[in-house]
């Protein structure tokens, strides 16, 4: 699926089932709750932490697509096209970055 296309999925989705958005804030504090359970599980999976006995599911893919679901509901929330952001996006970062990491002594 295209990312417009995941963006008018989670917005029929939320009009469906969901009645109606969450507030902005209320989105970015959920974001941000995902994001710790990415860390969570990547410290323990792929870091130097393991998993605790009583700790549940350790399902990256699923918490990566709970940050995405967020991020999606808050451009949709803003009025913010994720296709078009992402391609400004890459152009910034091309043209910024294209010679700096090819050059850096450490990634070589």
């Amino acid at each position: 699926m295209s990312i417009k296309e995941a963006q008018q999925l989670v917005d029929a989705w939320i009009k469906t089932h969901g009645v109606r958005y969450f507030s902005e804030l209320t989105n970015m504090a959920i974001l941000t709750e995902e994001v710790g359970e990415v860390a969570r599980i990547m410290s323990r999976k792929y870091g130097d932490q393991s998993f605790k006995a009583s700790e549940g599911d350790h399902e990256l893919a699923d918490e990566l697509a709970d940050v995405l679901w967020v991020v999606i509901c808050l451009a949709n929330q803003t009025g913010i096209d994720l296709t078009e952001a992402l391609e400004k996006n890459i152009a910034k970062k091309t043209n910024r970055d294209s010679q700096r990491h090819k050059d850096n002594e450490k990634l070589k």
